[in-house]
């Protein structure tokens, strides 16, 4: 599988996406379902417009959410590693004064492990953006078209296809974080996808912050991080 490589294109491509607008992603993301047209709109579109047209569909462009949110800021999975480990020293430093590893970061993982965390957050992706019920048949298909145009294997593409089919469960998600370190990520990555302000999204975040286990305090530092990342 590829989805270490695809998670990176989709955090990378959203400051573009951010920069560019929900315009250029809508054109970007109008695929023909069949056609010399369909051909000639995957064929001509570039590995980042691809990216930003996928991390568009998955976030929706139905219901007002706002695509420049913090997720699209992000620019990459280093920076999401190192988010929720900073984010865990500093928090861990007020705490003790003994030293405390929550794990390693998702950046510094290589071969079989970084492939096994990224496939764990690209669930956690897929399911936060399926939270306010807003992927039907027809997006769903959009979406694998747009994965398809990214030109990752078929196995990458069958694992987002099963997990768009899955329903949303935080209970299911919270069990594959092995590590603190895995559970912050898992958390930063799905609140930079939720809209709070929808209460469906807010429902299922909350619902994850009680299964992951993390400390409130934690917590409360996360989602600072967070919204310094969505404004700044």
């Amino acid at each position: 599988m590829e989805a270490k490589q695809l998670l990176d294109q989709l955090l990378q491509s959203g400051k573009e996406l951010a920069e560019k607008g929900k315009e250029w992603v809508e054109e970007k993301a109008d695929i023909p379902k069949e056609g010399p047209e369909r051909e000639a709109a995957l064929s001509g579109l570039a590995k980042g417009a691809a990216a930003g047209g996928l991390l568009a569909l998955l976030l929706g462009t139905k219901g007002g959410r706002k695509l420049a949110g913090t997720a699209v800021k992000l620019g990459g999975l280093a920076a999401l590693g190192g988010l929720a480990y900073k984010t865990f020293q500093s928090w861990h430093g007020v705490r003790s004064t003994r030293p405390e590893e929550p794990g390693v970061p998702v950046s510094q993982l290589e071969g079989e492990a970084a492939e096994k965390r990224a496939q764990v957050l690209l669930k956690a992706m897929i399911a936060a953006a399926k939270a306010d019920g807003h992927v039907d048949d027809q997006e769903r298909g959009k979406i694998l078209d747009q994965a398809k145009a990214l030109g990752i294997d078929q196995e990458t593409i069958q694992f987002i296809e099963q997990q768009l089919q899955a329903p949303v469960d935080a209970q299911a998600i919270a069990a594959e974080a092995d590590s603190r370190e895995t559970a912050a990520e898992i958390y930063l990555l799905s609140r930079m996808i939720i809209d709070v302000a929808n209460d469906q999204e807010k429902q299922y975040l909350q619902q994850l912050a009680g299964a992951l286990g993390l400390e409130q305090d934690f917590l409360a530092q996360l989602e600072r991080r967070a919204t310094e990342t969505s404004t700044g």
